[in-house]
């Protein structure tokens, strides 16, 4: 038989919220970091902070570990509400923004703030120019991917009747 877990539910609920938008921090803040990062000829950046070093380690390394927990928090929680949970349209909605929002930052955007941080092949003010083109690009995603967690959040703590 298994044990109650009701009494766990704000527990899990909580890792599985901090999980969902921590998967997501690197991917809101590093393309604002690009923003401080020259591109002008014979400029020698410095090398990252603590902070940024800090984001591209969990956006390399800790996406895993931070997917692998929110899925077992996921499971935790169908197990405490019931498989009826997933018949709401909010939460349907939501687990769609959700997935998608994920592709977007993984595929999208993950590889192309590794090629911004690289900055190699910057000879030209052309090449300076697209530079900043596809930083400006970065940070419109990182916007994109922030309305997506705030309608995600909308529907989970309003719950609306979709139809």
């Amino acid at each position: 038989m298994m044990p109650n877990l009701a009494p766990l539910f704000p527990y899990v609920l909580a890792v599985h919220v901090a999980l969902a938008i921590s998967l997501f921090v690197p991917s809101l803040l590093l393309p604002f970091t690009l923003r401080n990062r020259s591109v002008e000829r014979g400029f020698v950046a410095r090398e990252p902070g603590r902070l940024v070093r800090a984001l591209l380690w969990l956006q390399a390394h800790g996406t895993v570990v931070i997917g692998a927990g929110l899925a077992l928090t996921g499971v935790a929680m169908l197990t405490v509400l019931g498989p009826r949970i997933l018949e709401q349209p909010w939460l349907l909605v939501s687990l769609a923004t959700y997935a998608g929002t994920v592709v977007v930052a993984f595929a999208v955007q993950r590889p192309g703030l590794r090629r911004l941080q690289a900055r190699d092949g910057i000879a030209t003010e052309a090449a300076r120019e697209a530079w900043r083109a596809k930083a400006r690009r970065q940070r419109y995603l990182a916007y994109a991917i922030t309305t997506a967690v705030g309608l995600i959040a909308y529907l989970m703590s309003t719950k609306p009747a979709l139809w």
